[in-house]
C-alpha cells in the first residue's frame, strides 16, 4: 500500500522494503485549466542532482534532457516531455540504489520551467503535480507526495530526495519553490 506523504514528512524506502534496489521516481504536473493562472505550453523539466556531503562536485552530477545518464549508471533520466499532457507521470527517473557511488549521499529531484522568463510562465500556473517513489521490480507504488502550496511566482521547485542515512535509502518530500529560471542556476545552489 502506498504511502500518502505531507511536506517535509521522511521514510525509510528501505524499511518499506527490504532489498530494495531499484527506484522509478515519477514526477507530474497539470496545467491550470482555469482561473487568472490559466495558461499553455508549460514544459516543465525534471532533473536530479546528485549531492557529496551536501554540495554539487561536478556538473556531471545533475542528470537531466541534455544529460540523461550520470557516469556511474547509476541515476537515469527517461526523456522530457514537453507538454505535461496526459495523466500519470510526465517524467520519470530511474535510479539504481545499489550502484549509487558511496561518495553520494543525497539525490535532489527537482523541476523548472523551461523558459520561465521569456514565457512568463510559473508554478502557480500549475496543478496537480506529484512525485512518487515507485519499486522498479514490482512496478508498486512506495509512497506519493502531492504538492498543495501556492507556489504563484516561482519558476524551479524542488519535489524531494532521496538519501543515504545509516546505511539506509531514505525519501523526504521538500516542495520547495524558487525564482531560478534554469537547471544550471538552480543546482549552483549546492555549490
Amino acid at each position: 500500500m502506498s504511502l500518502n506523504l505531507q511536506k517535509g514528512q521522511k521514510i525509510s524506502l528501505s524499511k518499506e522494503k527490504a532489498g530494495l534496489s531499484e527506484v522509478i521516481v515519477g514526477l507530474g504536473w497539470d496545467e491550470a485549466k482555469h482561473g487568472i493562472f490559466k495558461s499553455h505550453n508549460i514544459d516543465c523539466d525534471a532533473f536530479a542532482i546528485l549531492l557529496t556531503n551536501g554540495k554539487l562536485a561536478a556538473a556531471s552530477d545533475i542528470v537531466y534532457f541534455a544529460n540523461k545518464h550520470h557516469s556511474s549508471g547509476s541515476v537515469i533520466h527517461t526523456g522530457d516531455n514537453l507538454t505535461g499532457a496526459g495523466s500519470g507521470d510526465d517524467e520519470q527517473i530511474i535510479i539504481k540504489l545499489n550502484e549509487v557511488p558511496s561518495q553520494y549521499d543525497r539525490i535532489v529531484i527537482a523541476v523548472n520551467i523551461y523558459r520561465s522568463e521569456s514565457r512568463k510562465q510559473h508554478f502557480g500556473m500549475i496543478q496537480n503535480a506529484f512525485i512518487r517513489i515507485v519499486d522498479a521490480s514490482t512496478n508498486t507504488e512506495m509512497c506519493i507526495y502531492n504538492l498543495t502550496d501556492n507556489y504563484s511566482g516561482q519558476t524551479a521547485m524542488a519535489f524531494g530526495e532521496v538519501y543515504r542515512n545509516n546505511g539506509e535509502w531514505k525519501f523526504n518530500a521538500i516542495g520547495q519553490g524558487t525564482t531560478d529560471k534554469s537547471v544550471e542556476s538552480f543546482a549552483a545552489r549546492y555549490k
